[in-house]
This record gives C-alpha cells, structure tokens and sequence, in this order.
C-alpha cells in the first residue's frame, strides 16, 4: 500500500509527522506494506515556520491510481499554505482521490482544501474550531456539514479540527489500511 502525503506551502510538520511515524512503525515493527511518498509543488516546500523539506514526487507526477490513500497536514495561511492547498491543480488531484473511493485523511484547516474541491458538499466534516469557529464557517460555506467533533469520518474522508487530533488522524487512517487489531498493536507499541 501507498500513502501520498502532500505537502503545501506552508503545511505544519506536527500534523505531518505523524502520518510518517505511525505508517513507520507499522511498516517497521508490524511488517505492515505501507510506504510513505511526499509530494508538492515543488521539489524543496517551506513549511509554516519557514523550515525546509524535500520532497519524493512533484504534483505533475502524481497518478491517484498508485497510491492508496492520501494525508493532508493543515498549515499556516501567513506561510502562504492556502496559496498552494486551494490551486486548482491541487483541488483536481482531491476530486482524482475522493471520484476513486481513496481515503483521503486531513488535519485542521486542511480540510477547507477539501470544502473548495466540492468533495465535501453535503458530507459531515470538521475543521480548525477555535478563533470564533472562522474556519468551520469557511468549511460550511463550501456545503460540509459542519460537526463540532474532533475527528470527523465520512465514508473515505477523514477531518479533524486541529493540530492536536493529528495522531487521531493518523491512527484512523492505519485502521482503514489494515485492521482495527493491527492498529492497536502499534498504538500500544507507541505508547498510545
């Protein structure tokens, strides 16, 4: 199995690295076949607090059909994470993912990508709570059925409303790749 865990512009790597570490200890620990493929617009993506990663693939190289499911990390608007998270090229690939039956699993205001593609219309999700629920009122205003809950799951999508419930996100996404008894072996073995 493969995971696309794209990176936009300014994503935050809290909400990114667990997706690594857990399909990391699955696959290490676990011998569960999963593999981990970053991706972005570019080659080298400056995440919220302006630090460097390199990813695997560019967006152009990226077939839907390879991969199982894809992660999305939420980010920092003043990093510039929705310049790249709301392109059209990148809406085009969540429509290519959700019109395939692929998981996609977001945290915190990633999910509002996922409003602008239109996946999410008449769909329960959930999105960055706090701030006087701005963003879960962006979200509504996509046509998501907006849930005041920390992880949100309908049907292949997986939101979360902020950096907090990554682990939560990740963990679910491992459970809907393997099994909810593989899941537990490697939450226990995390200390989760």
């Amino acid at each position: 199995m493969k995971v696309l865990l794209f990176l936009p512009k300014g994503f935050e790597h809290m909400e990114t690295g667990v997706f690594i570490d857990v399909m990391g200890w699955a696959r290490t620990r676990f011998g569960c076949d999963i593999d981990v493929e970053t991706a972005g617009f570019s080659r080298e993506v400056r995440s919220t607090f302006d630090v460097p990663i390199v990813v695997d693939k560019l967006i152009d190289e990226i077939d839907a059909d390879d991969y199982d499911a894809m992660a999305l990390p939420g980010g920092f608007w003043d990093f510039g994470f929705f310049e790249e998270a709301h392109d059209e090229k990148f809406l085009e690939l969540i429509r290519s993912f959700d019109a395939k039956g692929k998981i996609i699993a977001s945290v915190c205001v990633a999910a509002l990508a996922l409003g602008k593609s239109g996946i999410l219309k008449g769909r329960k999700a959930t999105t960055y709570h706090l701030g006087g629920g701005k963003r879960q009122a962006e979200l509504r205003a996509y046509g998501a059925d907006v849930v005041n809950e920390s992880v949100v799951v309908d049907r292949n999508v997986i939101t979360s409303y902020c950096p907090e419930t990554a682990v939560r996100v990740a963990f679910e996404l491992l459970e809907r790749l393997t099994s909810p008894e593989k899941t537990a072996e490697v939450k226990t073995a995390m200390g989760y």
